[in-house]
């Protein structure tokens, strides 16, 4: 008798019905990306676009139109709304228009932005203040705005589009990068606050070739094979997340950073002491240097307390055999190296004669805390 077939389990389909969302700068790519999912998944959206440039500059409703005829094309439902996110009295009217249209807000995806680029010694103040103005003041009072309908309703999300230029960094982006890490203070903050209300917020830091990657150099053949790789990485990749984070489903995700890249999601780590130090009646600067200090701020021969470089990996420099933590990074890679097809040896997937099978680490992990006394 032939076994009976087994029952395959089929994923319930995630949806936003009788759910309304706002999308700021849904004009175009990431933007429009997930105000067309959003609507896919049942919500009604409010779509934000200025019609600007890349730099802010001119403004147009078409952008804005083209995101509405794609949603009502599928049979979705959206509005047009083109107040300027980085002004306090647009972005009251932009929640209104959402609660005269629809009734109520349930969802906020701040994801308006600009670009104003240059070196940090060459930078405007005027270049500075335009981008945080849209980036992060603009996720404020949006939110701001959403806030009193969100408390009221006991209910909402707020998905807010952060940068690895903001969580890592990046060259001359000085205030697209202090944006970019402030939405992450803010969104922590909202969290905290706004958790007794019902009220989440997660931040997402999106890759995608677009306006605002689509002037990476191009000048030589490596160049122009990145490139080509991160146009794969299109804009649609990054809006699963948004419509999951926004969904019941999630009502246990907040004060959570996300990233996307291509086919991957990644949760990122949370801001947390990574060593300490402790010395019984305080410290000398001398002291400080001499056993606070990474080795590769200091470049010498003395042993530390906190052995990291500015990667975060800790130096094995100590003894006779001292280096700069920066060379022991490169010896903590080849060492990781060395373990992965050590342990490919002793799976026996090798392929090759005389497998090593290396012996067990089994020492202790060092202790977090170093007291000096």
């Amino acid at each position: 008798m032939n076994p009976a077939p087994r029952s395959r389990t089929v994923a319930a389909a995630m949806t936003l019905a009788n759910k309304v969302a706002i999308v700021t700068g849904a004009g175009g790519g990431i933007g429009r990306a997930i105000a067309l999912a959003l609507a896919q998944a049942g919500a009604a959206l409010v779509i934000n676009d200025t019609g600007v440039s890349l730099s802010g500059e001119g403004g147009s409703a078409s952008p804005a139109q083209q995101t509405q005829a794609m949603i009502s094309a599928a049979g979705g439902r959206a509005v047009i709304n083109t107040d300027n996110v980085s002004e306090w009295d647009s972005a009251q009217r932009i929640v209104a228009s959402a609660v005269a249209a629809f009734g109520r807000l349930d969802i906020v995806v701040n994801n308006a932005g600009i670009l104003r680029d240059a070196f940090f010694h060459k930078m405007t103040p005027e270049q500075w203040i335009s981008v945080v103005n849209v980036h992060l003041n603009g996720s404020f009072f949006v939110s701001r705005a959403a806030a009193e309908v969100f408390r009221k309703q006991e209910s909402g999300v707020f998905v807010h589009m952060t940068s690895t230029s903001g969580l890592i960094g990046n060259v001359a982006q000085a205030n697209y990068s202090a944006a970019k890490m402030g939405l992450v203070g803010l969104s922590k903050s909202i969290a905290l606050d706004m958790h007794r209300f019902g009220v989440r917020s997660n931040c997402v830091a999106p890759f995608a070739w677009g306006r605002m990657t689509g002037n990476i150099p191009t000048d030589t053949p490596d160049q122009v094979a990145r490139v080509e790789k991160l146009k794969r990485m299109t804009p649609e990749k990054n809006a699963p997340l948004v419509v999951a984070l926004a969904s019941d489903d999630a009502r246990a995700i907040n004060g959570q950073v996300f990233a996307v890249r291509y086919n991957e999601i990644v949760l990122m780590s949370q801001s947390r002491p990574l060593r300490s130090v402790q010395r019984d009646g305080g410290w000398t600067a001398e002291q400080i240097r001499d056993h606070a200090f990474p080795h590769c701020c200091r470049r010498c021969c003395h042993s530390t307390a906190l052995r990291t470089c500015s990667l975060g990996i800790p130096s094995n420099s100590t003894g006779r055999n001292r280096e700069p933590a920066t060379h022991a990074c490169r010896r903590i890679r080849r060492s990781a190296t060395r373990r992965a097809r050590g342990d490919a040896w002793q799976r026996g997937d090798s392929g090759g004669a005389g497998q090593h099978r290396p012996r067990p680490r089994t020492h202790r992990r060092r202790r977090f805390r170093t007291v000096l006394r």
